[in-house]
């Protein structure tokens, strides 16, 4: 007989390795052997039934039904290791949730957009879903998957206006927003802070995208206040959550932004250590151009194995959130420069002082002039003041 390993029985099925080995396991897979540490199966065997249709309650609101979903998707992820939280869910609409989200943070995009177009049929798993797929469309410059949820997304406002669908629906649209420094595209109740319609257990995510929305619009003395109250309700000893990981990045961005670059490099090295030893890159992959080289240096400092991981997937994905940036705002942000270019234009833009830029990069005042006046040079600017539309 032949035989197939998880691994190709999950690419044959479009299944994770993980939920093929727990039907091995509960033996849903006839003639499937284990030898050693492997699993083989035959290699014509049909994939199991989804045991989610069967075990969804009859007539179930999807109002109660997203609620559910939401209470059960937001339990935190072992520290000491975060896949482990697949072991704890033998419904795929709530494993599809985690794999996503670990997916995203590990920066496969694919895998995450897989993921969600699994949830088609289940309206609750498939708004559950959107946050993550949303970012991670943005993320591949994927438009049409990006327009297909943000269709998606506005049809189910309209449809349940007022209600705490209608309110999750635009929490999802948000997070594209905010993430794209967009924030005239934020829903007003996010805007006022009135999170009074949104399932509870969603209130952290709500309070970690009000937090990037004050510092979209320049105003991180909020946004660090924000971030630090959500952060003193959160139990980091229960485990990872995805809202812990970025309420300490947002609490970076705004002491950088605030000119307390220690305690930006604290609050960045905090996150680092959550999350890097598991391979979350994303968060910081995200951070690169915003921090002025922080990010680089936390990196060399204390995760230098992460190095390149980080720098690659920032620079696949970089351009793809300026380009939606820019479609979205009729912005002018500049994809023509260096990484370190930018970020000099960014003290520049800032009005930091010559002389401090030019220690900070190891060049004199007279060297980092030119570097300036190349950038304008490619920019085709004169001055300062107009470098500010082409930056962050």
């Amino acid at each position: 007989m032949n035989y197939m390993t998880v691994k190709e029985a999950g690419e044959k099925w479009g299944l994770g390795t993980r939920i093929v080995t727990l039907y091995c396991v509960e033996g849903r897979i006839p003639g499937a052997l284990k030898k050693g540490n492997l699993w083989l199966i035959p290699a014509d065997a049909a994939r199991p039934a989804d045991k989610r249709r069967k075990q969804a309650p009859p007539q179930k609101s999807l109002s109660s039904d997203l609620d559910e979903i939401i209470a059960a998707t937001t339990v935190p992820m072992p520290g000491h290791n975060p896949d482990a939280i697949l072991d704890a869910f033998t419904e795929e609409r709530l494993y599809l949730q985690y794999e996503s989200v670990l997916a995203y943070l590990r920066g496969e995009f694919q895998r995450a957009q897989a993921c969600f177009r699994k949830t088609e049929g289940d309206d609750a798993a498939r708004l559950r879903a959107c946050p993550v797929a949303i970012a991670a469309a943005i993320s591949m410059g994927d438009y049409q998957a990006y327009t297909e949820i943000d269709s998606y997304l506005k049809k189910c406002v309209e449809a349940h206006e007022g209600s705490s669908i209608a309110a999750f629906a635009e929490l999802a649209l948000a997070t594209a927003a905010v993430s794209m420094i967009a924030p005239q595209m934020a829903p007003g109740w996010l805007q006022e802070g009135n999170f009074s319609a949104l399932a509870p257990q969603a209130k952290p995510d709500a309070l970690y995208l009000r937090a990037k929305y004050f510092h979209c619009l320049g105003q991180d003395e909020l946004a660090l206040a924000v971030a630090q109250s959500a952060l003193a309700l959160c139990a980091p000893e229960r485990g990872i959550t995805v809202p812990d990981l970025y309420l300490r990045v947002t609490c970076a961005v705004a002491c950088y932004y605030l000119g307390r670059v220690a305690e930006a490099r604290r609050w960045l090295l905090e996150a680092m250590r959550l999350a890097l030893p598991h391979g979350f890159i994303t968060p910081f992959a995200e951070l690169v151009t915003a921090l002025g080289g922080l990010v680089e240096q936390c990196l060399e400092q204390e995760f230098p194995d992460r190095y390149s991981a980080v720098i690659e997937q920032w620079k696949h994905t970089w351009k793809n959130w300026i380009t939606f940036h820019n479609q979205f705002t009729n912005d002018h942000i500049t994809l023509k420069l260096s990484l370190r270019e930018y970020h000099i234009a960014l003290l520049v833009a800032r009005r930091v002082p010559y002389a401090k830029i030019a220690e900070q990069y190891g060049v004199s005042v007279g060297r980092l002039k030119n570097i300036v006046l190349e950038i304008y040079q490619k920019l085709f600017i004169s001055g300062r003041n107009e470098l500010a539309r082409h930056v962050f």
